[in-house]
Formats: structure tokens, sequence, C-alpha cells
């Protein structure tokens, strides 16, 4: 019998939980240990905080899940590993804090054959000064109690324009090194949407705030696509929504500390400025969730599992490199650690050997920079290709990872809409082939122009409220879940 854990539940950690249960023999234990009792469909955060949907819609309880599928299930928050036991216990094992309401607070420990660490990031709002919802004067949709904290906050702006008051709205990146500009990119022409639709777009000014040297770039370099036989940089696809919609864009900025009322920021030329704001909704930069590592004699062993930024280190190439040196196979395939060979990490808890996007500090060396985009589609799909792989040398049908998951030789397509209605609503949608440019194999842009193209159009914003509905289905292991793709 095999006992495999997955630390978080997120689209990662969900997948690779069912996959498992679905693949192995019930001899063998699947286990999920997370510190929330929801699955959240993040991408659909966007119209919670935008006041469109409930946050009821986006959220599904874990618990029923797992017991009809026979996953156990642990509400916890891991805080270490231990992946050579101790004298004490001889096999590896987790330690977590339960988070169950009510329950005890001692650690427990959970040993394991397998482990896959899915633990998604910490959302660091700490590293900008008045950063955030929780102390802060900025608000995020990192969450589903998040987002609908934002979208109370954004209708008390529109109802401050109703009654005739301008309003300046600030959407964007927090920090230098943030993550996820596709998320800001989306959540900016839904608040746009929606000032269009309570009819007070001329009493606001909305303004795009980002750490991306040029529009478009989405943490992965920028695009080349093609679009009704033209080739099309990404910078001039966005920058044209931008334009068609007055939407002001801050370029390269990093953000320095908010106050109320006020945005303090350095662009990329190492200039000082700021930026008034009536509402703000600005995303943090991410790190691992701080799990430490400990040998057989107790002895601190985090730098070999983890990197310093908190990720861990699967099989990537993290040789320290000049941009120009950069090259797919850098990137991991099986995301396994090099050390410990049953422990794997998906989505965003895996190190990435360095960014996608040209790196650009400062004249001061204040980095200002997108950190590389793991969320969604790819997280899915190397949750996938883990868990098979797991599964595969349980059975016996593998002694190595074969199944391999490279972002390098993987495709995502990104659906950004505004609006959730039926009737209304538009949506950028993209598709890019392979995540990770390789200029060598296709000089210039990087990818494959046959599957890296962009739709404007009602049609995309049809596709996001339909896979919304079929992702949700999945999570919930409907009949036939298995069927819906990545």
């Amino acid at each position: 019998m095999a006992r495999v854990v997955i630390l978080g539940a997120g689209i990662a950690g969900h997948t690779a939980a069912m996959v498992l249960r679905r693949t192995l023999p019930k001899e063998h234990v699947v286990c999920v240990v997370s510190p929330k009792p929801d699955y959240n469909w993040i991408p659909s955060n966007i119209w919670v905080g935008v006041g469109r949907m409930a946050r009821e819609k986006v959220v599904v309880p874990l618990a029923p899940i797992y017991a009809r599928l026979g996953i156990e299930f642990i509400q916890a928050s891991a805080t270490e590993i231990h992946p050579a036991g101790n004298p004490n216990h001889p096999g590896p094992y987790i330690v977590a804090t339960p988070t169950t309401p009510g329950a005890a607070t001692e650690s427990v420990e959970v040993a394991y054959d397998w482990l896959i660490n899915a633990t998604g990031p910490k959302v660091r709002f700490d590293r900008t000064p008045g950063l955030g919802p929780d102390g802060g004067h900025t608000h995020s949709v990192c969450t589903d109690r998040h987002a609908v904290d934002a979208a109370t906050a954004l209708d008390a702006a529109i109802q401050r324009m109703k009654a005739g008051e301008r309003q300046t709205l600030v959407v964007g990146m927090g920090h230098g090194t943030c993550t996820c500009e596709g998320a800001a990119f989306e959540y900016t022409f839904n608040v746009e949407h929606e000032l269009r639709r309570h009819g007070v777009r001329d009493l606001a000014d909305l303004v795009y705030l980002t750490n991306e040297a040029e529009l478009g770039d989405f943490g992965v370099d920028g695009l080349v696509i093609r679009n009704g036989g033209f080739h099309t940089p990404s910078s001039v696809f966005a920058g044209s929504f931008f334009a068609e919609r007055s939407v002001q864009a801050i370029l390269g900025a990093h953000v320095q500390a908010i106050e109320p009322g006020l945005i303090r920021y350095e662009t990329l030329d190492g200039v000082d400025h700021e930026q008034r704001y009536d509402f703000a909704m600005l995303l943090p930069p991410f790190t691992g969730v701080g799990l430490k590592a400990f040998g057989a004699q107790g002895e601190d062993i985090t730098d070999t599992l983890f990197a310093p930024s908190g990720f861990t280190k699967v099989d990537a190439d993290y040789t320290p490199k000049p941009y120009e040196a950069w090259k797919p196979t850098d990137w991991p395939s099986t995301y396994r650690n090099p050390t410990w060979k049953n422990v794997f990490a998906v989505g965003i808890a895996f190190a990435p050997p360095h960014p996608i996007s040209r790196p650009r500090t400062s004249p001061r060396g204040t980095v200002i920079s997108p950190a590389p985009p793991r969320t969604g589609m790819p997280s899915a799909s190397m949750a996938r290709a883990v868990a098979e792989n797991i599964a595969d040398m349980i059975l016996g049908r593998a002694t190595e990872p074969e199944r391999l998951s490279s972002m390098a030789n993987m495709g995502a397509a990104c659906v950004a809409s505004a609006g959730s209605g039926f009737w209304a609503g538009n949506a950028v949608a993209m598709t890019m082939f392979p995540i990770v440019p390789d200029y060598t194999r296709w000089p210039g842009a990087g990818r494959d122009e046959r599957f890296t193209f962009g739709e404007v159009g009602t049609a995309g914003h049809w596709i996001k409220l339909v896979l919304h509905h079929l992702f949700l289905y999945k999570a919930r292991a409907k009949p036939f879940w298995w069927m819906v793709p990545e």
C-alpha cells in the first residue's frame, strides 16, 4: 500500500488528488492537506470582485467531494517536511497545524510515501507598505473573500460617481516583482464595463499600473499574435484595448508605498512618482508559503528542498545565467525534487529557474519585472502529469517519471472577459504555444504562429462563461469529470 499526500487543494492540488484517486486502486491512500475547507475557482474571482457574481458561485466545499471519492482530507496548514523521517518516526512525514474552527491547535504528523507540494503562494502584501485589504489601503481579488470586499468598495465608488463626484480608480500590480498581470488586465476591463453599465464612465479616471515594460507582456515576454492574416505584437493588440476604452497605463512601475488616497512608485528610469486614487485593486507579489524542512537528526535542510523564494526546487536548471543564455531546457519537465525523489511540486509551488520576461532594473537597482505565471491551465496540466507519473511508479508501470509537462512544450489559453451575463460582455481571447518562448526553434517570435493567436469579441466572453461552469462541474467530480480537459 502506498500513501500519497498532496499539500493544497487549489487548481493543481485538487486536480492531482482526483487523478490519483481515479487511477490508483482503493488500497492506496490519497490524502489532501489544505488549510481551507473550500475549493475556489480563482479565475472567476474577477467577476465576484466587480459584484457580478456571488461568492457562493466560485467556491465548492471539499469534504463532501473527498468523502464521496474516497480521498482522505485533513483541514490543516502544513508547516514542516521531514523527508528522511527521524529516530521516532522512521518514514517521511509532514507536520501540519489544524485550521478547522474549534479544533485542537496541536500539530499533527502525516506520513507519506509520495508527496506533492501544491500549496500555491503566500500573498506578500507586506512587501509594500500600505498594500492589501488586511491593514492596508487597497483591495485584492486573490481570494474569494477579498473579491467580495473589493466589490463592496467598487460599488461605493460608483455610488459617489452617481452623486456627481469624480473618482480615480487604479488597478494593477502592487510591487515590481508581481506576477498575474493577466488577472489585473482582466479586472481593469471588468471595472470599465461596470462603469459604463452604471452610466458613470464619464466621471471615472481609470488607471492600469503595472510592472510590465510594455502592455501585453503578461509575464511571458509578450506575444506575436496572429489575427486576421496579420501578425501583431501583443503590445499593440493589448494597447488597442486600452485606447478604445480610454484607460491610462502606467508602465514599468514598482509601488514603493501606499497611503490613504496616494500611491508612491518608482519607474524604470529611476524617477519617483505619485498617483492619487479613490479606489485601488493592486495585486501582491508571491513567495512560497514558508515551509521548513528537517533532516533525520533534526538539522535544518530547508535550503536543500526550497529555493530562497520559498518555492520547491525541482528538475530545473537553477544555474544563474544572463538573459541571452536562457534556454527552454532550463525549465522542469517532471517537477521532482532532485534530492528527494518522492517529492514533487506543481503549480505556483515549484521554483522557476528564471523569469520568462526580460529582467529589468531601474538605475537604483530596483527590480521592476514580472515574475513568471504558473497558474490555471499550466497548473492543472502539470498536476495531471505528476499524478499519473506517481501512479505509474506505484503500480510498477514505470521506474522513473515518463510523462513530461514542461512549460517550454506546453500551450496555454487565456480568456480575459469583461461582464458576466450571457448577453452583455466582451473578451480578449489569446492562445500561445509554447508558454516559455524558444527563439531557436521559432526565430523572432519565439512561438509557433499556428497556435499563437488572439481575438476580441462576444464569442470569447461566452467561452469564458462556459468554462466557468465546466471547470466547476469538474471540481465537483460530477459524472465523467475526467473528460473535461485542463
